[in-house]
């Protein structure tokens, strides 16, 4: 039994209220409309959205991606940036570990992608600790301005950065599903990447695997993203997008839009209305 949270074949939605802040999500995870099996899955718990990408053929994959979203649903929320960064460096290790017990019915080893954001402490104020593997992305919306936050651990993302390709022309290249790092997948060491930035009221976090990506261009997740008026209905309309232009693989997707807490809420409203008469019982 995979960890309670996790979305395959599903979707799912809600809030959470944690220390200041509101967060609205909902996770969306497709087979697509090629794929026989669904080797993607998503994981959300309060302050915490992961997301892996399986490979290594139908089943395997699908064990791999489960095993580590089981392993990395141990990652604590609120504590010291460093300190939960060496927490999710011990939890990596322990899924790459345990994928590498998979048996294969090929000569291919299970192995899967990871990407998630927690909210840390950092300074006396909330940030995102976002970490990737492989080519699963996590992106952010900050006024109005959609920000990829993961670099690819790709063959093509290679190419990019050497300025031997555009990413528009890696996004449709026949080796973008090249992948250089992975938990699994025949690795020794997983290597992860880490990036933080302060968590702010207005915000949209969204983490995606390459189904998406693979289909649908930064402008037009970014134009998905502004015109709807929810989490749901933004990774509905992500997800139904993909499906539209062929969906060749899983497509998964989590969105998170940050506000502001109910406690941060209810503490204005106490200090705003200090003078104020009760409201009559009649009224309320």
């Amino acid at each position: 039994m995979g960890a309670p949270g996790i979305v395959r074949d599903d979707v799912a939605a809600g809030h959470d209220d944690v220390d200041s802040l509101r967060l609205e999500w909902a996770a969306a995870c497709n087979v697509g409309s090629v794929r026989e099996a669904n080797e993607d899955a998503a994981l959300v718990r309060p302050g915490l959205f992961l997301l892996a990408d399986g490979m290594g053929g139908h089943d395997c994959g699908e064990v791999a991606s489960a095993k580590a979203l089981d392993v990395l649903a141990h990652i604590a929320v609120g504590g010291g940036q460093d300190e939960t960064r060496d927490e999710i460096d011990r939890l990596l290790a322990q899924a790459q570990d345990e994928i590498s017990e998979i048996d294969t019915s090929s000569e291919r080893r299970a192995g899967t992608t990871a990407t998630g954001a927690v909210l840390v402490n950092h300074e006396d104020a909330p940030h995102w600790l976002v970490f990737n593997i492989g080519d699963s992305r996590t992106y952010c919306v900050r006024d109005g301005v959609l920000e990829q936050v993961t670099v690819d651990h790709s063959q093509v993302q290679e190419f990019v950065d050497a300025g031997m390709m555009t990413a528009e022309e890696a996004r449709v290249d026949p080796r973008r599903n090249v992948i250089t790092r992975a938990l699994g997948a025949g690795m020794v060491t997983p290597r992860a990447d880490y990036f933080a930035f302060e968590t702010q009221p207005g915000d949209q976090l969204m983490l995606c695997s390459d189904g998406l990506t693979g289909e649908l261009p930064d402008a037009e997740i970014a134009a998905i993203l502004a015109d709807t008026d929810s989490a749901q209905d933004a990774a509905d309309a992500l997800v139904e997008g993909a499906l539209a232009l062929g969906a060749h693989d899983n497509v998964t997707v989590v969105v998170v839009r940050v506000g502001s807490g109910a406690g941060v809420d209810d503490e204005a409203a106490t200090d705003d209305d200090s003078d104020a008469e009760p409201a009559d019982q009649d009224d309320a």
